[in-house]
């Protein structure tokens, strides 16, 4: 069985011109959701043992709270440049490397390759889950998902559950 966290970077910044779309940060808005969402995964999602992350500014602020609330030893993070606006086929090829020893990944990066995947993997799940991930995956957004399978390089279209989603709003008020 595996499992994997697909997590949107939370908001992010759009006040200075001068920066370039990788360099920009999280907005405050982003800063409280990002805080508020790794405290979720702490408390009530399955810890990853491997954390894949785009090297994009924001998704490595969305990343360091969970870093800093999770328990010793953080588990190893990778922090790449290809998940960087990758599509969902790159994000699912890049899962379907991770080593088999791994049971829970962690993947953060950007729409809409996130949303995309999340939707390709999840074939079954509760009705209202499914329902609210296909509408809409906003920034901080979080698909918990699960697949019966033994090898990552296995993790194919419709074979996992949705078994949780959660927006930043379901947890604290912006």
């Amino acid at each position: 069985m595996k499992t994997v966290l697909l997590l949107r970077h939370a908001k992010s910044a759009w006040n200075d011109a001068g920066l370039s779309d990788h360099e920009r940060p999280l907005s405050r808005r982003g800063e409280r959701s990002a805080e508020a969402m790794a405290e979720h995964i702490v408390k009530r999602a399955p810890r990853p043992d491997l954390i894949l992350c785009s090297t994009a500014v924001r998704t490595r602020q969305t990343l360091a709270p969970l870093v800093h609330r999770a328990a010793a030893p953080a588990p190893p993070i990778l922090l790449e440049k290809a998940l960087y606006l990758a599509p969902e086929a790159t994000l699912l090829a890049r899962l379907r490397k991770v080593p088999d020893e791994a049971g829970t990944v962690l993947l953060i990066g950007h729409n809409d390759g996130i949303w995309q995947l999340a939707e390709v993997l999840a074939d079954k799940g509760r009705a209202a889950l499914l329902q609210a991930l296909r509408e809409k995956f906003p920034t901080g957004a979080l698909a918990i998902l699960r697949a019966p399978i033994e090898r990552w390089a296995d993790l194919a279209a419709g074979s996992a559950e949705l078994l949780s989603y959660v927006r930043p709003r379901d947890l604290v008020s912006s």
